[in-house]
Order: structure tokens, then C-alpha cells, then sequence
């Protein structure tokens, strides 16, 4: 009980989620304690249930059946059904105590119970709860090793018939699906321990295949399935390592099932956890049929995975550059991985070249515009710690003329001041923008750009005329009016006015707000101007002009408008 305190709660779940937890009090109910635990009920977009573990190996933990809390968060709902635990931390002693009398004198009937009698009552809840008769039915069968029974029975607790409307389980029934569907890993797992793990094997991939074909008609919004997925892959590899199948038929299957002979997307097997149970003769079969998928099919995302994960587990490097190379992407960014695989490999001679034939290839095929930015940014980074500063120089040149942005923009100002070349290069940068602007106004390539490189370089004056003769956009104009203002209060006020005129004839909070900063701004250019007549005049109209608007005349009076 030590770990539950408020402290512990608000360390698990964050300040957010536990505030959240507060307003959830009125919400838990059915609380029920046990000796070390605490279930209850918690009534939110849904019921879901929730319990908390007092004293576990690593303190103070908790499982909520929301989607938060099944990502293994400590969630809102945790939070306050542990503050409603807390609120009876004085009866919370003798309600464990009361939990472990109940377990003892439970577990003291049950022991004395005759076996006729033991049997009747197993019978008497079989017959009341049909899924503890189905879990018992299929431990039965796999005791047995009916093969037979056991395959049948995996089929109708995978069948969706029972929990499906029109042929498709909805999310309100996704759960009891799956609860049902995990049923089959025990089974396998039953069969394992029984001796029977060639059979487990065999049921485990058919398993797979069936639920590969359920996934398809449940919604499985909280991954329910994709955690019987999961144990189900995992079962799989327990049962091979206890049955140790042939090593080439193991080899076979695992590289069917990577490349899609199962295509659910739950399964996740990895080929390499089944590396001791292969030995060398399968690891030799497994490489070989992936290189065989591989060059039947270059270009699968399947087959280059595979190929690459094995290469990579193998160390060789010339492998997973020949299963990128035999697909290279036209904007470069193959190329791109290559290098930094060699850069791994510590072959950098050969990653800057992969990098250079990127671009050379970029260039001869598509516009450099399309070219992986990463690519240049790592083959610019190459040159400067090679003292190569011009090629970086050229390259960002070349790749600013192709992409005019203001972050092309700023790559070739850094490099050109590290190779000390700035000015000769703004200039050229300049006449280009220039030349766009002249062609088309307040086009993605035009007067913008040219102003935020302007801007950027701290250059208003130049930044103001390109504005004048080009156009710019509102916000460009504000942010120019802004630093001219002072210099300038005449030129700023006109763009303020202007911008302020266009606000009038839209409402809303956040227009509202822009509205008083353009007032405020306008006022200090009067006052600088030495006309506060004129702004007294102007405001007074505009407010009798906008008068309707409650909320704006509030703000105009917070603000000594």
C-alpha cells in the first residue's frame, strides 16, 4: 500500500492525464479489492475496465482496457479509480485482509471436495459458461493429441460468424473476438508441452492463415488481434524448438511467410530468431532462397527487406549495396542510404562517391528541383570536412537555381561565407529571384521569395523597393512596416492602415486580436509623425463604424484603444 500515493499516481500518469483523472471520480464503480490488486469499473466514452497492482515487482502499475492505457500507458482512468482508493486508505487493510480469508477458505472447500464432487461443480459451470467449456474442450483435446479435435476446434474459435452482423465484427465486439481467438495460442502451446510439437508447429501456421483471413472483416482499431498475432508467432517458434523441424523445410516456410504467402500484417516473424534452431545447413537454405526471391523480384519491398536484414546480419555490406543499387530511386535518396551504409562500414571514400553519382544521375535524369535535400545537405557536409569548400559552393548554387526557397537560400549564403565568396554569389542568387519577380508576380518563385532573402539578409531598404515594385503579401508588408517604422513612420503607417481597412470586414476572436495590434501600431506612428489628432479622429470613427462588435470593442478598451 506504501506505493499508492498521490505522488506515485501524478509520476505514472503526468500532470495531464492525472488532472484529467480528477474530473473521473464521480465515474468508477464496482470497486473490488483483492490482496494485492484493485479492480473497478470506469464510466467514460465507454465502460472499461480497469485495475491497479499494489505491491508488484516494480511497485505501484496498472491495466486499463481504453486505447490510451492498452499502449501500456498509466492512464486518466487509473488515476481515479487509485484517488477513490485513497479516499478509503483506512478500510483498504482489512478489506486485503477480507480478500485473502475469502482465497484461503476458497481454496480450503475446493481441496476437501471429494473428486465426484470437484467434478460436479466443473460440470455445473461448464455448463453455465461456454467459453470456460471451450478452453477446457481444447486442453482436453490437446491432452489427448486428437489432432483432429483440436484442428476443429481452432477453427470455431477463430470463426467470426458468432460476433459478426453482415459479415463484418464491429469494434463494440472486436474484443470478445479476440479474447476467443487467444484461446489458440494456449492450445498450441498445450500441444508443445505435451510433446506433440510437430503437430504444433503445423496448427500454429494454419492458425495464421486463418486469421490472416479474419483480420480482413473485424475492426481492430485497439490491436486486439494484433496481439494474438503476436503470441501466436511467438508460439510458433517455441513449438519449432522443440520439435526442430527439418531445417530446409523451417527455411522454406519463413521465407514464404516474409514474403507474403501469410499477408495479415500480424505475424511479424523474423527469420533470424530461428538462427539456432536452422543451424548451419538452414541459415545456408534461408540465404539461398532469399537471394532466389530476390532476383526473381528486384524490386519487392518483401524481397529487398528480407535480402538486406540477412545481409545485414551477415555483415556483408557488398550485399545490401548490391540490394539497393538494383533498385535506385531517381531523386537520389538510394543512393543516399548507400553512402551511409559505407559510412557504417568505414569505406567512406567509396560512400562519397555513391553520393556524387547520386546527383550526377539526379541531373541526367530528372530536375535537380526533386533531388533528395538530404543527399545534398550530406554531400555538402563531405566537402566542407574535405576542405572542398567551392564544390559545396557549386553544389548549393546549382541546387538553389533549381529550388528557389529561402532555405536554398540560406544553404548557399552559409557555404559561400565559409568559402568567402558571399558577395559575388548574392548577387547571382538576387538576379535570378529578380528575374523571376519581373516575370510573375506573387508567384511561388517570385517577389515572395525575393523579399524573405532580402528580409533575411537584414537588407530592409532593398527588401522595401522589391516590395514596392514586385507586390509582396500582408504579411510580408507587416513584417517590412514593422522594421521601417521607426526610419519610416509615414511608408508603415500606409501599410498599416491598409492592412487594418481589410481586418474591418472580418469577425472573430483571432481577427480581433490582429485588428488591435495593427491600432497600437498605427498609433505609435502618429505619435512619431506628431499627428495623434489623426489617430484620435481615425479610431473614433472606427469604432463608431464597428461598434456591433462586443468583443472587439472590449479589446480595444483593455488595450487604451
Amino acid at each position: 500500500m506504501r506505493g499508492l500515493t498521490e505522488a506515485n499516481l501524478k509520476m505514472l500518469a503526468g500532470p495531464r492525464s492525472y488532472e484529467r483523472g480528477l474530473g473521473y471520480l464521480d465515474a468508477v464503480s464496482g470497486v473490488e479489492v483483492g490482496d494485492g490488486w484493485v479492480t473497478a469499473s470506469v464510466h467514460g466514452t465507454e465502460r472499461y475496465e480497469v485495475e491497479l497492482t499494489l505491491d508488484g515487482p516494480g511497485g505501484l502499475s496498472g491495466e486499463c482496457a481504453c486505447p490510451y492505457g492498452m499502449e501500456g500507458n498509466f492512464c486518466k482512468h487509473l488515476v481515479a479509480l487509485g484517488l477513490t482508493v485513497l479516499a478509503q486508505r483506512e478500510s483498504l487493510p482489512r478489506q486485503r485482509k477480507a480478500a485473502r480469508d475469502r482465497a484461503q477458505d476458497l481454496d480450503g472447500w475446493l481441496s476437501a471436495l471429494s473428486k465426484d464432487s470437484l467434478l460436479a461443480l466443473v460440470r455445473e459451470q461448464i455448463a453455465e459458461d461456454r467459453q470456460l467449456r471451450r478452453r477446457l474442450e481444447l486442453r482436453a483435446a490437446s491432452a489427448r493429441g486428437d489432432l483432429a479435435a483440436v484442428r476443429a476446434r481452432i477453427r470455431d474459435l477463430l470463426d467470426i460468424s458468432p460476433f459478426a452482423q453482415y459479415g463484418y465484427v464491429e469494434y463494440a465486439d472486436a474484443r470478445a473476438y479476440a479474447d476467443q481467438a487467444g484461446q489458440v495460442v494456449s492450445a498450441i502451446g498445450a500441444l508443445t508441452g505435451s510433446g506433440r510439437a510437430d503437430d504444433a508447429v503445423t496448427l500454429a501456421r494454419e492458425a495464421m492463415k486463418l486469421l490472416a483471413d479474419a483480420v480482413e472483416s473485424v475492426d481492430d482499431s485497439d490491436g486486439w488481434l494484433g496481439q494474438v498475432g503476436a503470441d501466436l508467432a511467438d508460439a510458433h517458434l517455441e513449438a519449432c524448438r522443440a520439435a526442430r523441424p527439418d531445417p530446409e523445410e523451417l527455411a522454406r516456410w519463413l521465407v514464404g511467410h516474409a514474403l507474403g504467402d501469410v499477408d495479415d500484417g500480424l505475424t511479424d516473424i523474423d527469420p533470424l530468431d530461428y538462427e539456432e534452431i536452422l543451424g548451419e545447413e538452414g541459415m545456408a537454405d534461408l540465404r539461398r532462397l532469399t537471394v532466389e526471391a530476390w532476383r526473381g523480384n528486384r524490386r519487392g519491398w518483401a524481397e529487398k527487406y528480407l535480402m538486406e536484414r540477412l545481409a545485414k546480419a551477415g555483415g556483408d555490406v557488398d550485399a545490401v549495396i548490391a540490394v539497393h543499387a538494383a533498385d535506385l530511386s531517381p531523386n537520389g535518396h538510394t543512393h543516399l542510404v548507400i553512402a551511409h551504409e559505407l559510412d557504417t562500414a568505414r569505406r567512406p571514400d567509396e560512400a562519397l562517391r555513391w553520393a556524387e553519382r547520386g546527383i550526377q544521375e539526379t541531373r541526367g535524369t530528372c530536375d535537380l528541383a526533386v533531388i533528395d535535400t538530404a543527399l545534398v545537405d550530406y554531400l555538402c557536409d563531405r566537402y566542407a570536412q574535405a576542405d572542398r569548400l567551392p564544390d559545396a559552393v557549386g553544389l548549393r548554387r546549382d541546387h538553389f537555381g533549381a529550388r528557389r526557397t529561402l532555405l536554398a537560400y540560406q544553404q548557399l549564403r552559409a557555404a559561400a561565407r565559409a568559402a568567402d565568396c558571399w558577395p559575388a554569389e548574392r548577387e547571382g542568387a538576387l538576379a535570378l529571384l529578380r528575374a523571376d519577380a519581373e516575370q510573375q508576380q506573387h508567384s511561388r518563385y517570385g517577389g515572395p521569395i525575393l523579399i524573405d532573402a532580402l528580409l533575411d539578409d537584414k537588407d530592409t531598404d532593398a527588401a522595401w523597393q522589391a516590395a514596392t515594385e514586385t507586390g509582396a503579401h500582408d504579411q510580408q508588408w507587416l513584417t517590412l512596416a514593422d522594421l521601417a517604422r521607426a526610419a519610416r513612420p509615414a511608408d508603415a503607417l500606409g501599410v498599416y492602415r491598409r492592412l487594418a481597412e481589410a481586418l474591418t470586414k472580418q469577425t472573430g476572436n483571432a481577427i480581433y486580436e490582429q485588428l488591435t495590434s495593427l491600432l497600437l501600431s498605427i498609433r505609435d506612428c502618429h505619435r512619431r509623425l506628431g499627428t495623434q489628432d489623426e489617430f484620435t479622429t481615425y479610431l473614433t470613427a472606427l469604432r463608431a463604424d464597428q461598434k456591433r462588435k462586443r468583443n472587439l470593442m472590449r479589446l480595444l478598451d483593455q488595450h487604451g484603444l
